[in-house]
């Protein structure tokens, strides 16, 4: 089989799937310290069988992009962020939190790295960043780890809407994603692996995704798979929900800026009843990979909730889809502090 190459890939036919570069970038933490962190060129990493990765769970990631600009500079945006939010995870599973200054480095330097890999503008494909966090070191009892490693991979990935955004129709599900003070705020493995059994039921019955509501009373929206909720009212407002079991997205705080500074919107983070569900003219999902996921429907037992006409996008959620890829691609001028300019020399 051929290898593929920066010079072999076909940009505008690229999908969401994983292409090994040949350069990650690790760190290792053991006696109680953090190594200064080199390139590799294995995507193979060796630990030990006892690792409590494989047995309790130490595992948290992160996932951001790296984008081409039309006058060919790369750029990141929000990093930091992503960095805050990986050591709140790693603090939740009692893991060594890799420095923020350090995570922010790493992500510069294995983006210069495969500086090759970022597709070009015109192709609306991107850098996939995905930066990870492992307890590793031979652990039986249940206790945290004493050695870690912190790695990131990337990944060239294509657009994920190819048609540009179209509404999908989601099933709420009975599953939990997270129980109630458990570990939904947090971006770690299980939470993914909790909700893979509900995502495959709503795909298998013609849907998108499943959509989770509280643990508590499951009378609130909460996750969208594994992005987060919004949407937007008949009087012209941003609503999203507020709940300790829900992850704090970058995507979703940047557009919640976007609506009220840009938009002139009121923007709220509130518990989202189901009931009020009939009430709403546009919702959708947020998240790293598609930004915007718009929701045409929303399926709950015998009723179905049809957001605008449930088959065009509707004229809030594209315009904010707009503003925050034209950001990310250098075509809108961001907000300060939004992005960090990848120096390739």
């Amino acid at each position: 089989m051929t290898a593929i190459t920066p010079d072999t890939i076909q940009w505008n036919d690229l999908g969401f799937s994983y292409i090994d570069t040949g350069k990650s970038f690790r760190a290792y933490f053991k006696d109680g310290q953090w190594s200064e962190g080199q390139i590799e060129s294995s995507k193979y990493i060796s630990i030990s069988e006892a690792s409590p990765v494989f047995h309790y769970g130490q595992s948290c990631f992160e996932g951001l992009k790296a984008y081409r600009t039309q006058n060919g500079d790369i750029q990141l945006f929000r990093p930091d962020k992503n960095a805050d939010r990986m050591i709140d995870s790693a603090e939740r599973l009692l893991m060594e939190p890799y420095p923020k200054e350090a995570f922010i480095e790493a992500v510069h330097k294995i983006v210069k790295e495969n500086a090759e890999w970022v597709p070009p503008y015109e192709s609306g494909a991107t850098l996939y960043i995905r930066p990870f966090l492992i307890g590793v070191g031979d652990i039986v009892g249940v206790k945290p780890a004493e050695e870690y490693i912190f790695s990131i991979f990337v990944t060239p990935v294509g657009p994920y809407f190819k048609g540009g955004l179209q509404p999908a129709n989601f099933l709420i599900s009975d599953y939990d994603r997270a129980a109630p003070n458990g570990t939904g705020a947090a971006k770690v493995g299980g939470n993914y692996a909790a909700g893979n059994l509900a995502g495959k039921l709503a795909k298998e019955q013609g849907y998108a995704d499943a959509i989770f509501l509280d643990p508590a009373t499951k009378t609130k929206i909460e996750e969208v798979g594994s992005a987060n909720f919004f949407a937007i009212t008949a009087d012209n407002r941003f609503i999203t929900p507020k709940s300790p079991s829900i992850l704090p997205s970058i995507t979703k705080y940047s557009l919640i800026d976007i609506a009220r500074e840009r938009l002139g919107m009121e923007a709220i983070e509130t518990d989202v009843y189901l009931k009020e569900l009939a009430s709403f003219s546009e919702a959708g999902a947020m998240g790293t990979a598609a930004v915007i996921t718009p929701i045409g429907s929303i399926v709950h037992g015998e009723h179905r909730y049809v957001f605008g006409n449930g088959q065009d996008v509707g004229s809030v959620t594209q315009r904010l889809y707009n503003e925050l890829v034209g950001i990310q691609f250098g075509d809108v001028a961001a907000p300060e502090g939004w992005i960090q300019k990848v120096e390739l020399g």
